[in-house]
């Protein structure tokens, strides 16, 4: 058993909420353990009982309990990261469109995932322990899909981080994806307001969890602008994608929903998801985002040059590459 620990909010860490911070500082407490802590108000701040969320301010002082040191697991399981290598540095540093004291900016390939999960062993999260620096390596601040393209800002100090991660909390973040759609969706370009939820689905494989659209208490709003900027016939469409909302998978199932899947996303889209002539996989690249930058606090817009499968399938149907987008005034 350790004793009461009271420890001061850095400059640095202003913002960033308590739960995360725990995180930081000590890895070894579950979630769960520090619901119990707030609960029965062991761990203070500024001397008063707060919840998980709470954002901490510069100056204020943590009022850590004793912590029991955790028995170590006789059968642990093994680490599924592994550590970087000289081919993943380059790989990133391949990959960089933009990069200041603040923020590193990715082109990230398609099939790579940014975190790691179950037979994950090669991610990005873990590469970028290769760019450590003076105890500081870059954050994620937002995701992408393994199977999805394009841009991918990350934070290179705790500031920028928690600057960042307001900036697309507060929706102060725009996104622009491309997206090769199997067939033109009429109207050519609107607004699709549908709520998703997780749910389990029954298909021929068995039963799976799947994004579908809903209603009822466990659906969340999503919202996507879209516009067709090209189209190849009536079976293909050059699609550009703006989220408004963010939930997971959320440009895939809406595309489905108006009848015009992204190709290669047999997942939701299914057999009709799959065009002769062109890669099977995920058509679906982040090509442009807009936001404020952590230091200045000055608007930024950073665009992503197609890549890989996307590219090829651009060349095939003659679309252009670098053609701009022109968002309307929807209402």
């Amino acid at each position: 058993m350790s004793d009461v620990r009271i420890i001061t909010v850095g400059e640095d860490e202003a913002e960033m909420r308590l739960d995360r911070w725990f995180k930081v500082h000590f890895s070894d407490i579950r979630h769960g353990e520090l619901e119990k802590l707030l609960r029965t108000g062991q761990v203070r701040v500024a001397g008063g009982r707060v919840k998980a969320n709470r954002r901490l301010e510069a100056g204020e002082v943590i009022r850590i309990p004793p912590l029991r040191a955790k028995a170590p697991m006789k059968n642990p399981l093994p680490k599924v990261s592994r550590a970087p290598s000289e081919e993943d540095l380059q790989l990133i540093r391949a990959n960089t469109l933009f990069e200041d004291a603040a923020i590193l900016v990715l082109n990230k390939p398609f099939g790579l995932a940014v975190q790691g999960g179950t037979k994950t062993t090669r991610h990005l999260d873990a590469m970028l322990e290769a760019l450590e620096k003076d105890g500081e390596r870059p954050r994620l601040v937002h995701r992408l899909d393994r199977d999805t393209g394009g841009l991918l800002l990350l934070a290179k100090t705790r500031t920028a981080a928690v600057r960042l991660g307001a900036a697309f909390r507060d929706h102060n973040v725009e996104k622009t994806y491309w997206s090769l759609t199997a067939g033109v969706p009429r109207p050519r370009e609107g607004v699709i307001d549908m709520p998703i939820a997780k749910r389990m689905v029954h298909e021929r494989s068995g039963v799976q969890e799947r994004i579908v659209p809903a209603q009822g208490d466990d659906a969340k709003p999503a919202i996507t602008h879209f516009q067709t900027i090209d189209e190849a016939g009536p079976s293909v469409a050059f699609l550009a994608l703006r989220p408004v909302t963010g939930r997971t998978h959320q440009l895939r199932v809406h595309c489905a929903a108006m009848g015009t899947p992204v190709v290669g996303d047999g997942k939701y889209g299914g057999q009709p998801a799959h065009i002769d002539g062109v890669s099977g996989k995920l058509h679906l690249f982040c090509r442009s985002m807009t936001f404020p930058h952590p230091t200045t606090r000055v608007s930024m817009t950073l665009t992503a040059p197609l890549t890989g499968h996307m590219k090829d399938s651009w060349t095939f149907f003659g679309f252009d590459k670098d053609a701009l987008v022109d968002w309307p005034e929807f209402d």
